[in-house]
């Protein structure tokens, strides 16, 4: 591994001792898992995983009587220690109540500290981590397709473990399949393999649980670099590696600014619409949404975004859903280097304005506790902490650092912090010391302890936050606003040109409540409704329906129907809400819908329709 020399010169500065994980029922400082080993049979009739888990154990407390691991939902049928040789002692096995979010606590009686333990257990078909989806539900609709979500606290739905993100564990697996599906996981995929339903993956690298992940279907493959394949269903895969062939020009990208490329391999797993997030970044394969395929490669910052991880969040990991600022706002920072390098300034800085004006909007709203990038975590569930905070105004903080400490320098800080906790995870004081000690120490006068402090421990966004310029969006403001005061007709606007981001940069400053004949007007000029970019349709129908134009509403619910990620649909489902109306309309969409929903999706929507979604 290419990264150990650089390790061995970095590792003098101290982890200091992690916190109780709220939302893990494990318990690491009594005895820790460090490696897992999978041995699971792959039922698309039964919708079930079932086998063998082994876990194996380091003790840390030589009075421990019990391991604790996180389960949901899961079938236990037994528990064995196992020795050297592989054979298997029966072991006592508690199954406590389920908790609604935290799932079910195992106990194993283990008082003579096995070196291993067996579980043999099967997954129940509602497993909160995982999708199956009948061929009809899929894009060529010719098999059924299976696809994990373990992010936040879903891993423990389909292996029994410590759920945490502060244990880290290399693993193996054996996967037995129907014959002619393709299974891949968060491991190195070979891309040959033959389709005879007998699958083995290595992941030498200590990841922690939420990185676990497996898909399995009608997956073909095309090469789009040295290192890099994109997989997906055979109608998409070639539209898919088409749109992602800067692949290896975006990973050599990322290594020039922070350092060799760890995993070996990245490839692309181009998932059914149904997938509930925009791209999940699990060790060496990506999983990713079909909605990014817009044919003009103005989307694939989420390749950046979740390539950037392979370093923030991947290599360097929060230790707890709390500190998922660490994850995800490094990684926005890093995504917008990378886009700057390879797609141009302009570009990053577009993205950049993006999320910082979309934040600004709606920060306000928040409680003060979400508004921290540190929150507290009670009353915070897992799945919470993944809120635009974390992502925007994390990345806004280092921005800010690169520009009061210029970018050679924050480089240089980056680089090193990457190399240093590298396969570590590690919480938000312990990074706040590396910055001290690494960058705000080490050029004095440039950024106070005091106002580092405040970017990420108090609410809000600081008044002196800098900005990027665009004079692209400058313009859309000018043509906004001409426009909603009647001086610029919709047909007049100087949108022959526009790319994704200023299309989105245009529909999200309309006032939140547009005049109908407004919408009207930029509808027929325009041609928004039935927009196959869906980026631009969910802004484009939220706005529709708040004005009061339900000739958008048929095209709105199969936007609804046809996509299945969070980002991308709940808003619209929202615009819905606020109207008893719109309301009836958005749960008889939601019934037609329901079926090809994640379950993660399908418990958002779920909210919304009952009133009880929390702003953002």
């Amino acid at each position: 591994m290419r990264l150990l020399p650089v390790l061995a010169l970095t590792m003098a500065f101290p982890v200091v001792a992690l916190a109780a994980d709220p939302h893990s029922y494990a318990q690491p400082v009594t005895v820790r898992v460090t490696h897992l080993d999978l041995d699971l049979k792959l039922d698309f009739g039964k919708r079930e995983l079932a086998g063998n888990a082994t876990l194996k154990l380091d003790w840390k407390d030589v009075k421990a009587k019990d391991l604790v691991l996180d389960t949901r939902d899961l079938k236990i049928d037994a528990v064995e220690a196992v020795d050297a040789s592989g054979k298997g002692t029966p072991l006592k096995f508690a199954l406590a109540p389920r908790d609604k979010e935290l799932g079910s606590k195992l106990t194993i009686a283990a008082p003579t500290h096995p070196a291993s333990v067996r579980i043999t257990y099967a997954t129940v078909p509602e497993a909160s981590g995982l999708q199956w989806l009948t061929p009809e539900q899929t894009a060529d609709k010719k098999q059924p397709f299976m696809f994990s979500q373990s992010e936040s606290i879903h891993a423990r739905s389909w292996v029994p473990l410590q759920d945490s993100p502060a244990i880290r564990f290399t693993y193996d697996a054996h996967i037995s399949a129907p014959k002619d599906v393709r299974v891949v996981m968060s491991a190195i995929n070979d891309a040959k393999h033959p389709l005879d339903g007998n699958f083995s993956f290595d992941q030498p690298h200590p990841i922690p649980s939420y990185l676990l992940a497996i898909a399995a279907g009608d997956i073909a493959v095309k090469e789009t670099g040295p290192r890099s394949a994109v997989y997906a269903e055979p109608s998409v895969v070639g539209k898919a590696a088409h749109e992602f062939e800067d692949t290896e020009k975006l990973i050599a990208t990322t290594e020039k600014l922070y350092g060799p490329y760890a995993w070996g391999r990245y490839d692309i797993l181009v998932l059914p619409p149904s997938f509930p997030f925009g791209g999940m970044e699990n060790p060496n394969m990506t999983f990713a949404t079909p909605t990014v395929l817009v044919g003009d490669k103005s989307l694939v910052s989420l390749v950046s975004h979740e390539l950037a991880h392979s370093w923030s969040g991947n290599l360097v990991t929060s230790a707890a859903w709390r500190d998922i600022w660490l994850n995800e706002g490094f990684t926005t920072y890093v995504q917008g280097r990378i886009t700057e390098a390879v797609y141009g300034k302009a570009l990053a800085d577009e993205e950049a304005l993006l999320s910082a004006r979309a934040l600004q909007k709606g920060i306000g709203q928040m409680p003060a506790n979400a508004q921290k990038l540190t929150p507290d975590p009670r009353g915070i569930g897992a799945d919470d902490a993944l809120s635009d905070v974390a992502y925007d105004k994390g990345s806004w903080f280092l921005r800010t650092l690169e520009q009061r400490f210029g970018r050679e320098n924050f480089d240089a800080y980056l680089k090193g912090y990457f190399a240093h906790f590298a396969f570590q995870s590690i919480d938000t004081d312990t990074m706040f010391a590396y910055l001290k000690a690494n960058l705000l120490d080490k050029y004095p006068g440039k950024m106070s302890e005091a106002e580092a402090r405040a970017w990420i421990w108090q609410p809000g966004i600081p008044k002196d936050a800098p900005l990027p310029s665009s004079p692209r969006f400058d313009a859309i403001d000018r043509e906004r606003t001409d426009f909603l005061s009647g001086k610029l007709a919709a047909d007049k606007l100087d949108a022959k040109g526009w790319n994704t981001q200023e299309w989105m940069y245009f529909l999200d400053r309309l006032p939140d409540v547009t005049p109908l004949a407004k919408i009207k007007e930029i509808d027929a000029a325009w041609h928004l409704t039935g927009t196959p970019n869906a980026e631009i349709g969910m802004r484009w129908y939220a706005h529709a329906i708040a004005a009061g134009d339900k000739d958008v509403w048929t095209a709105a619910a199969e936007h609804m129907t046809r996509i299945g990620r969070l980002y991308l649909t709940t808003p619209v489902y929202r615009a819905f809400a606020r109207t008893p109306e719109g309301l009836a309309f958005a749960k008889e969409t939601y019934a037609k819908a329901k079926s090809g929903y994640h379950p993660m999706t399908q418990q958002a929507v779920e909210r919304i329709l009952a009133g009880k979604a929390r702003k953002k």
